[in-house]
């Protein structure tokens, strides 16, 4: 969750122009949301067909979501 309002806070401030903003930064933080949840989805899906718990569900919908995220945090703070 840390990451996640990092990297929040790190694009809006790249949007307000208080931070350097790579080209083309705005369009990819639209273009990655659908790929990353179709993997959530993905795992999930296949967590609850193998008979995990719903806490095992979340926990694999949210580790793709979670990598993205952190690879967020680490170009953005370059």
């Amino acid at each position: 969750m840390i990451d996640t309002q990092a990297v929040m806070t790190l694009r809006m401030l790249g949007m307000a122009g208080a931070l350097p903003h790579a080209s083309g930064e705005n369009s990819r933080m639209f273009k990655e949301k659908g790929p990353a949840m179709a993997r959530a989805y993905k795992a999930a899906t296949h967590a609850a067909l193998s008979g995990g718990s719903p806490d095992q569900i979340m926990t694999a919908a949210m580790a793709p979501v979670s990598k993205r995220v952190r690879a967020n945090r680490k170009r953005l703070t370059k």
